[in-house]
């Protein structure tokens, strides 16, 4: 019951845990992989939403699909995370259906966004446990107007926005993420002869990381944690409770340990290069540049500052053994050459700089294990070298901020990232304050601090992170009823609300802001009003329609569907289909599809071996398709609802059915409260999966409570 207690405060605090960074690793922007352009057959570079680049999907045959190179790419992303966002934007012809994205192979799906405009859904088609798995979300996109629509998975947890506006959340199976070598991407269709889109795409991503709609509607708080994050968080739980519980009896055996040392007097001393220094003592670092003292057994140095140089003209600042500063020293001039102190130059003889005079030395050089061809003369040096020499492990003596770069003949000393060479010489090196001199990205809600070497951007108060750069305003009770968070805890409301979170039925009876008339009465509604006309000599019959009046008997066409027909009765709208006269020459066949003999209307079904005339059903693979001028759209069959805990779908069948029994149950809510403890003695969430002890080849998993094994037939023959 603690543990439980543990968990739901962990997720109460982890509403602010919301910041996180845009890796480009973890992202692919789908249409600039495709490299699609004008010439690609069946899309046309269009300008698009806020006049960006945007691809007309026409009606006619096309195979836009992903290079294999780029299907790598997703496949491995796909096994490396539990969780994803689909964003794309787009402009579907009205009444239209089609595929806007699909992942699959041959004819499995494991990632599938169609919409279709037929029956006004929008649907997920993945894979679970090798079987067909389809989501449906009744929401009319295909209306022939712009919408963004962002497709978040999460472990289980399944949430679909459209126009930045929570449409749906959900809890399903888990898809499968670990996709064949062999799957493809395809843009706009499902393969290539079905699901063709008709309309315009745009901005089309895959995101692998939590909440990645953010990246869609920045004004979208995230209040709550993923489940992903939710897991992991129970996870972590657990293994602190394990490490509380090694660290207890670490800490009462040094109790006891301390109890005995009571009656000593102890002196933390510092050992450095075999050397033993006691407390406060302070030493000088071997290559003279830092100077260093032990405190309570812990050595703390600090780089000596060097004085700026101002050599004279005949002199120049180099390093001397034994000192960490550089020094001036006079200065060789050879041939138009001129050389520092130390330096060499090989003539007949070899010569070296020592205070402005050439001096000849003799030297020794050693014997080079190279072909002559690959001998290499260092940049004031008398003997060769082979080529790739390293020449930084000669003891080329470069500052903590700044490292050793190696050339063909030399070595030199750059800064480091984020650092900027002190005097001109790179060999010394400070920070660069990014925040003071302005050269930080910060953007507004934000304050730049500056850090060793780089900055980072904090959020003002009131404001969660969006990216590294980034911050939107947070409201910690949410925006209610479509509203969006513009200040901390202030949220623009939609019409007919009000309040710092939306909560409060504006009555708009109340302040007489209604737009009720002649007789009729004003009743307010949670959002609106609506408006009653009981009697009187004004109330006509007439029916209120999209913001304007039918009159009372008049009969008209929606225009969102031309399939209804619809009449104003007594104040009442009744609407009814259209009904089908095959043999009127002008009956309307996208209506009536039964009455459409036209061969460029029929359908080829999936396995390309039949043909179906507009207006024809059929079942394939637990999904009721129908074929409409030449367009075949399918969804899945409605089954009845088991009541029970456990159900599983059989071999060949569509429907789920009950079992008794949890092991055999291929759909199952998990309850995380209902655990196992497995071989080791670990307890383990419902939902676990883990290799039995002792036995490579058996996979166990914790269904509620019951530890459900199996053995990968596979595995043993391998083994």
């Amino acid at each position: 019951m603690d543990l439980i207690l543990v968990l739901w405060a962990c997720v109460a605090s982890a509403r602010a845990v919301v910041g996180f960074g845009m890796d480009p690793n973890l992202q692919i922007d789908i249409i600039t992989e495709l490299d699609l352009v004008n010439t690609t057959i069946g899309v046309t570079q269009v300008s698009g939403l806020h006049a960006s680049k945007a691809f007309l999907f026409q009606d006619v045959e096309r195979e836009i699909h992903a290079a294999p190179h780029v299907s790598e790419k997703l496949i491995q992303l796909f096994r490396n995370k539990s969780e994803f966002t689909f964003l794309a934007t787009l402009q579907q012809r009205a009444s239209t259906s089609g595929v806007v994205l699909s992942i699959r192979e041959l004819e499995h799906s494991y990632f599938e966004l169609e919409s279709s405009g037929l029956r006004d859904e929008i649907r997920y088609h993945y894979r679970f446990n090798g079987k067909a798995r389809t989501e449906v979300f009744p929401y009319r996109m295909a209306d022939g107007q712009w919408h963004k629509i962002a497709l978040s998975l999460s472990a289980s947890h399944l949430l679909l926005h459209v126009d930045c506006n929570r449409i749906y959340e959900r809890v399903i199976d888990p898809p499968e993420m670990n996709l064949t070598p062999g799957s493809s991407l395809w843009l706009g269709q499902r393969n290539r002869k079905h699901g063709f889109f008709k309309g315009i795409i745009q901005d089309v991503k895959v995101i692998f990381m939590p909440n990645g709609y953010i990246t869609q509607c920045p004004n979208l708080n995230r209040t709550c944690p993923t489940c992903s994050d939710f897991l992991s968080l129970v996870q972590g739980i657990m293994d602190l409770q394990e490490l509380l519980a090694k660290m207890t009896a670490k800490l009462n055996y040094a109790e006891t340990r301390l109890s005995q040392l009571e009656n000593c007097h102890c002196e933390k001393t510092c050992q450095v290069n075999g050397v033993i220094y006691r407390d406060k003592d302070s030493w000088v670092e071997d290559d003279h540049c830092r100077n260093c003292t032990c405190k309570s057994g812990v050595v703390e140095c600090r780089r000596m500052s060097c004085p700026p140089l101002n050599c004279s003209p005949d002199t120049l600042p180099v390093h001397m053994g034994g000192q960490c500063c550089k020094v001036c020293r006079s200065k060789c001039i050879f041939g138009g050459r001129v050389l520092a102190e130390g330096q060499r130059v090989l003539t007949k003889s070899c010569r070296e700089c020592r205070n402005g005079v050439l001096v000849k030395v003799t030297e020794t050089c050693p014997p080079l294990n190279c072909s002559e061809k690959d001998h290499i003369l260092p940049e004031n040096q008398c003997c060769s070298v082979c080529r790739g020499h390293n020449f930084c492990a000669e003891g080329h003596r470069c500052g903590e901020n700044s490292e050793c770069k190696n050339w063909n003949t030399k070595a030199t000393c750059e800064c480091k990232n984020g650092y900027i060479s002190i005097q001109g010489d790179a060999a010394y090196c400070e920070d660069i304050d990014e925040c003071a001199a302005k050269m930080h990205y910060c953007h507004a809600n934000t304050v730049c601090v500056n850090r060793p070497g780089s900055y980072r951007c904090d959020c003002v108060p009131g404001y969660i992170r969006v990216d590294d750069f980034s911050c939107t305003a947070f409201c910690e009770e949410g925006c209610r009823y479509g509203g969006t968070c513009v200040t901390p805890n202030k949220c623009a409301c939609p019409s007919g609300f009000t309040g710092s979170h939306c909560e409060k039925d504006i009555d708009e009876c109340a302040l007489r802001t209604h737009t009720c008339w002649n007789d009729s009465a004003c009743v307010n509604l949670e959002g609106g009003f609506d408006c009653l006309c009981p009697s009187g000599p004004s109330c006509t019959g007439d029916c209120p329609h999209e913001g304007g009046f039918k009159r009372n008997g008049q009969v008209w066409t929606l225009k969102e569907d031309r399939c209804s027909v619809c009449s104003c009765k007594n104040g009442k709208i009744f609407c009814r289909r259209t009904a089908c006269d095959c043999q009127n020459p002008s009956v309307d066949l996208f209506c009536c599809p039964e009455c459409d003999t036209r061969v460029t209307s029929q359908c080829l079904d999936q396995n390309g071996h039949k043909l179906y005339r507009s207006g024809d059903n059929w079942t394939y693979s637990c999904q009721q398709c129908r074929c409409l001028e030449g367009e075949v759209d399918c969804w899945p069959l409605l089954c009845p609802n088991p009541n029970c805990e456990y159900t599983a779908i059989s071999e060949g069948e569509c429907c789920p059915r009950c079992v008794s029994d949890p092991c055999l149950a291929d759909q199952i809510t998990y309850d995380i409260r209902k655990t196992c403890v497995d071989g080791y003695g670990i307890t383990r969430l419902s939902g676990s999966i883990w290799t039995m002890a002792g036995s490579p080849c058996t996979t166990c998993k914790c269904k509620n409570g019951n530890v459900c094994c199996s053995v990968d037939l596979d595995c043993l023959h391998n083994n």
